[in-house]
């Protein structure tokens, strides 16, 4: 760091990576089995997405954040969260542990917490950073728009490696008309079906922006029942629990602290070291990439 210039911390999203890695190569039967038969693809796709994610975003400093098992807080504040999703496949289960371990290796700063989702804990460091660093996060969950502000960009995956969908606080703020923090509010209303929670039946998302504009929070909304059309107001009446269950759900939690110093999130520089183990391992893939970004003559 020199002199005042801020740091710039890139947040990944280790599950998302790691899950789209596997379902773009698993989908045509490619799992890059090493030599031991344990299928890699996942992994693989998960390090090179995030090796490409340090070249295009040129961080100076990085943290990788995981689930740690499905469990988590939300499954005990209402049993249907996420209970619509499938077991994960069979050659994705032992890729978990390998993922991390292989950020490790790499010298990458990883996080997970019992209990916590991945989101929670980029919510949390963008909280703990506010103002002292510039956060980029690379996810494929648009439920993090809601910790868009100044200094914090969100990189959605698009395609490939390198195309982004990347939000700022300026055009969150142009395409919705509400604050950021505000997702949470229309996010009650519409329920996330990939979740496994409703929200109100019969509101999607034009209808619960067009109520989150007008009275600014749930909160607002209820307050202002009798302002609303009948019908709207009957179908908010009938689902007024699973309303306020809803915006617990879709709120992402900032309270972890983490107090690490920005030393131990220092973007490493890849070394002969890291090469013989990835070589040793049979993740041939990853050091392809690591050459092409890193080692050819534009670098």
């Amino acid at each position: 760091m020199t002199g005042e210039q801020k740091p710039h911390i890139l947040l990944v999203d280790g599950m998302a990576l790691l899950f789209r890695s596997f379902f773009a190569t698993s989908a045509m039967g490619h799992y890059f089995p090493n030599d031991k038969g344990v299928p890699t693809n996942g992994v693989q796709g998960f390090v090179r997405h995030a090796m490409t994610a340090v070249s295009i975003f040129k961080p100076t400093h990085m943290a990788v954040c995981w689930d740690m098992g499905a469990h988590t807080f939300r499954n005990d504040l209402y049993d249907g969260y996420k209970a619509n999703r499938p077991e994960p496949a069979p050659e994705l289960v032992p890729q978990f542990d390998m993922a991390r371990e292989v950020s490790e290796w790499v010298g990458w700063k990883n996080y997970g917490v019992e209990g916590m989702e991945a989101d929670d804990l980029i919510g949390s460091f963008i909280c703990e950073w506010e103002g002292r660093a510039d956060i980029t996060v690379v996810t494929g969950d648009k439920d993090l728009l809601q910790l868009l502000r100044p200094g914090v960009r969100i990189a959605l995956m698009k395609k490939g490696y390198t195309v982004y969908d990347i939000y700022t606080e300026e055009r969150f703020v142009e395409e919705y008309e509400i604050e950021p923090i505000r997702f949470v509010d229309t996010k009650a209303f519409t329920g996330d079906p990939s979740d496994g929670y409703p929200g109100v039946k019969g509101i999607g998302p034009k209808t619960a922006l067009k109520l989150i504009k007008e009275y600014g929070t749930v909160d607002g909304v209820v307050n202002a029942l009798d302002e609303l059309t009948p019908g709207m107001r009957k179908k908010i009446e009938t689902d007024m629990e699973m309303l306020m269950l809803s915006r617990e759900l879709a709120q992402i939690h900032c309270e972890l602290s983490f107090g690490d110093p920005i030393e131990e999130l220092a973007v490493p520089i890849f070394g002969e070291s890291l090469r013989e183990k990835l070589e040793q391992e049979g993740y041939r893939m990853i050091i392809r990439q690591m050459d092409s970004l890193f080692l050819s003559p534009q670098h």
